[in-house]
C-alpha cells in the first residue's frame, strides 16, 4: 500500500486534512521506522481506532493469512488443517501453523512485520545493554511481550512479538520520556532476551515485586497475618475503617477480584454469616461455583462496604438491594469492568455478587462452534434485510456473544447498526451502542422507540423483557429493519409460546420471525488430560436412546466407530478435568409451515415436533454430537439438558 493512497483515503473520509498529511510525511523523513498512519496518530491528528477501521474496511491492511500464502506458498489444504486445529484447541491460527510445523516462528514474525509495516529484528546473539533494565519495568515487559534492545540518545528501540497498541506506546513514551521505535521479533527470542536483561540488569523485578507494586499480595493469608480477630466487629467501626481506606481491606478486595480474573471466573459470591462464622467467598468458573476462600468474620461488614464504595453505592443503606458498576482499572492492575449487586441478609449483613464483564472484541462467527446446518440457516437469516432473529437461553449462556459475532458479518460502512444493551460488554467499530438506564427511564422499550427515528438498518436489543419491547421490536422488523434480540427461555419452541402468552399478535409475530437460536454453555474437556475410550455397548445404547434411535440413523454415524471421552484432571484444569466452555445449540427455522402453525397459537410440543421434522437438532442432540467429537462428556450434557 502506498503512503499517498492511505493519505487520500483518510482525507476522503474527512479524518485528516492535507496539511496534517503533509506534516506527517515530513516527520516520516526523520522517522523511517514509522508508517504514516502511526505518525498521524502520534501527532494527534488521527485516532488509532479510526486508522484501524479504515485499514480493515478498505482492505488496505493485508490479512496475515494472505501474507503467509503469498510469501511462503502456504497451500489451502494446510491452511484448512491449521484452521481446524485452531478452532479445536482454541489457539490463534499462527500458533496452530507453528504447532503443525507448516511454518517457522521466523516466518510468522516476518509476516507480522509486513502486515503492520514495522521493521523485523533478529535478537539472536544480540548483546543488550544492562542499563536498559532501569528504563523499562520487567513486569511491563513480561505482560506486553516486549523487550528494549537499544537506546541512542532519547530514542529507544523496542522489540515486540505483536504490535503494542498506539495509545499504550504513547503512555510508555510519556513514562520513560523516550521516543520509542517499535520493531517485530520472534517471541522466543524476546523471552530469551528478557531473561538475559533482567537477570543481568541492575534492577531486576521479580513476580513478587510486580504484584506488590500493583497492590496485589501473594495470598489472602499474607494480608491477614497481623489482624486481631479476638472481638466481634461492630458495623459502624468497620464501616469507618473502610471510609478511611484501611490498607488491609483494600488489598483483600483487590486480591479477590484479581484472583477471580486470573482464574477465568465469571462471578464472585461474597457470603457473610451471623456470629463468629467465616465469610465464604465463592467463584463461578466454567459455569460451576466453587469455594475460593474463607475469610475471618472480622471483615463481614468491611468487605461489602469497600465494594460499595468502589461501585459508588450508598454505604449507609443496608436495608435494600443496590446495584452498580466498577471500572477496576482505577483500583488494580487489570482492565476489567465489574457489575455489582448487593442483597440484605439476616443479621444486618449483605451478600455481594460481582460479575466480571470481560469486555473486548467479538468472537469470530466461524469460531462459535455452531453445527453446519445451524450455521447455514443462521448466517442466511443474518443477511436478510428485515425480520426478527432471537437468541435465547438462561443468564450467562453466551447469547450476547453470539449476537455480536453474527453482527460482524453485516457490520459494513453502508449499514447503520444501533444496539441497546445492559451492560455494553462487547464493542465493535462501526456500531452505535447505547447503555440502557432504567433509573432515568431509558429502558429497552424507550431506546428501541427512539432508534426508529434514527434511520437504522439493523437494531440489536439486549433483551425483550416485556410485551412493550417485544411489540416495538416486531413493528420495527415489519417496517424494513433487521432486529436481533435475546430472551430468557429454555428452548427455541418454548420461546414462541412465551411470546404469544405475552399478548403478541400471532399474525404479526409469525410474519416477522426469521429464526430462533437456543443455546447453552457446557464445560469443555481439558485437552491436556481427557481420556478417550470405547464405550460399552450398554453405555452407547443409552446415549443413542437419548439422542433418538431414528434421528441417530440419519446422522450416518456407525456405532462401531464411536469413541467418547471423560475428564481425568491435571494441573492445567485444577484437577477438575474441564477447562473452558463450549456452546450447544438448537435452531428453529421459521419457514412457511412454521409461520402457519404459529398463527394457530399452538402448544410448545407441536412447535417442537414441526421444527424437528424440518431438520432442527435439539440442544441435547447437538450436545451428544459434541460428546462424540470428544469436546465434552455425556454427564455434562445430561446436567444442562432436560431432553
Amino acid at each position: 500500500m502506498s503512503k499517498k493512497r492511505l493519505g487520500e483515503i483518510l482525507i476522503e473520509n474527512k479524518l485528516i486534512n492535507e496539511q496534517q498529511l503533509a506534516e506527517a510525511l515530513k516527520l516520516q523523513e526523520t522517522s523511517p521506522g514509522e508508517t504514516v498512519g502511526r505518525l498521524l496518530c502520534r501527532l494527534g491528528f488521527l485516532r488509532e481506532s479510526d486508522l484501524n477501521y479504515v485499514l480493515e474496511q478498505s482492505g488496505k491492511r493485508k490479512k496475515l493469512v494472505d501474507i503467509l500464502q503469498y510469501e511462503y506458498q502456504l497451500d489451502e489444504k494446510r491452511l484448512e488443517e491449521a484452521r481446524v486445529l485452531s478452532r479445536k484447541d482454541g489457539i490463534p491460527l499462527e500458533k496452530s501453523l507453528l504447532k503443525l510445523s507448516f511454518l517457522s516462528e521466523n516466518q510468522i514474525a516476518r509476516a507480522i512485520s509486513i502486515q503492520y509495516d514495522l521493521p523485523f529484528a533478529s535478537l539472536d546473539n544480540l548483546t543488550i545493554d544492562s542499563s536498559l533494565a532501569r528504563v523499562l519495568n520487567a513486569s511491563y515487559a513480561r505482560r506486553q511481550r516486549v523487550v528494549p534492545i537499544s537506546k541512542i540518545g532519547s530514542t529507544m528501540t523496542l522489540a515486540m512479538a505483536s504490535p503494542v497498541k498506539l495509545h499504550e506506546l504513547m503512555e510508555l513514551e510519556a513514562a520513560t520520556r523516550l521516543k520509542v521505535i517499535p520493531v517485530i521479533a520472534k517471541e522466543s527470542e524476546i523471552l530469551a532476551a528478557q531473561q538475559r536483561l533482567y537477570r543481568n540488569g541492575i534492577h531486576p523485578v521479580s513476580q513478587r515485586d510486580e504484584e506488590e507494586e500493583l497492590n496485589i499480595p501473594d495470598s489472602i493469608a499474607e494480608i491477614l497475618t497481623r489482624v486481631d480477630f479476638s472481638e466481634e466487629p461492630e458495623i459502624e467501626d468497620e464501616v469507618k475503617k473502610v471510609t478511611e481506606r484501611d490498607s488491609v481491606i483494600v488489598k483483600l478486595v483487590n486480591k479477590i477480584i484479581y484472583d477471580a480474573y486470573q482464574n477465568r471466573a465469571s462471578d464472585i459470591h461474597i457470603e457473610p454469616y451471623p456470629g463468629k462464622r467465616d465469610v465464604i467467598v465463592r467463584m463461578r468458573v466454567d459455569g460451576r461455583c466453587k469455594v475460593y476462600q474463607k475469610i475471618p468474620y472480622k471483615y463481614k461488614y468491611a468487605i461489602p462496604s469497600r465494594i460499595k464504595i468502589m461501585s459508588e453505592l450508598d454505604i449507609a443503606e443496608r436495608r435494600k438491594p443496590q446495584d452498580g458498576k466498577i471500572n477496576f482499572r482505577r483500583f488494580g492492575p487489570i482492565d476489567v469492568e465489574l457489575r455489582v449487586a448487593t442483597m440484605p441478609t439476616v443479621g444486618h449483613l449483605e451478600d455481594v455478587v460481582i460479575r466480571l464483564l470481560h469486555t473486548g472484541d467479538p468472537i469470530a462467527f466461524d469460531d462459535l462452534g455452531i453445527a453446519p446446518r445451524n450455521m447455514e440457516v443462521f448466517q442466511r437469516a443474518v443477511l436478510k434485510p428485515y425480520g426478527l432473529i432471537l437468541v435465547v437461553g438462561p443468564t450467562g449462556s453466551g447469547k450476547t456473544t453470539t449476537l455480536h459475532s453474527a453482527i460482524t458479518k453485516i457490520n459494513l460502512p453502508e449499514t447503520k447498526i444501533w444496539t441497546a444493551e445492559d451492560p455494553v460488554e462487547i464493542t465493535q467499530r462501526g456500531l452505535r451502542q447505547v447503555q440502557v438506564n432504567p433509573r432515568i427511564g431509558l429502558t429497552f422499550a424507550a431506546t428501541l422507540r427512539s432508534f426508529l427515528r434514527l434511520d437504522p438498518d439493523v437494531i440489536m436489543v439486549g433483551e425483550m423483557r416485556d410485551e412493550e419491547t417485544a411489540s416495538i421490536a416486531i413493528e420495527a422488523s415489519l417496517t424494513g429493519h433487521l432486529v436481533l434480540s435475546t430472551l430468557h427461555t429454555n428452548s427455541a419452541a418454548e420461546t414462541v409460546t412465551r411470546l404469544l402468552e405475552m399478548g403478541l399478535d400471532p399474525f404479526s409475530f409469525s410474519d416477522s420471525l426469521i429464526c430462533i437460536l437456543a443455546q447453552r454453555l457446557a464445560r469443555r474437556l481439558c485437552k491436556g488430560c481427557k481420556r478417550v475410550y470405547k464405550p460399552t455397548e450398554r453405555e452407547l445404547d443409552e446415549i443413542i436412546d437419548e439422542y433418538g434411535s431414528a434421528a441417530f440413523q440419519e446422522t450416518g454415524l456407525s456405532k462401531e466407530d464411536i469413541t467418547i471421552a471423560e475428564p481425568v484432571g491435571c494441573d492445567l484444569c485444577d484437577n477438575t478435568g474441564y477447562h473452558g466452555r463450549l456452546g450447544i445449540h438448537e435452531l428453529l427455522d421459521c419457514n412457511d409451515a412454521m409461520k402457519s402453525l404459529i398463527k394457530k397459537k399452538p402448544e410448545t410440543a407441536e412447535i417442537r415436533d414441526l421444527a424437528v421434522g424440518c431438520g432442527m437438532t435439539t440442544l441435547k442432540q447437538d450436545g451428544i454430537l459434541k460428546v462424540f467429537q470428544h469436546l465434552t462428556d455425556i454427564h455434562e450434557i445430561r446436567r444442562i439438558c432436560l431432553k
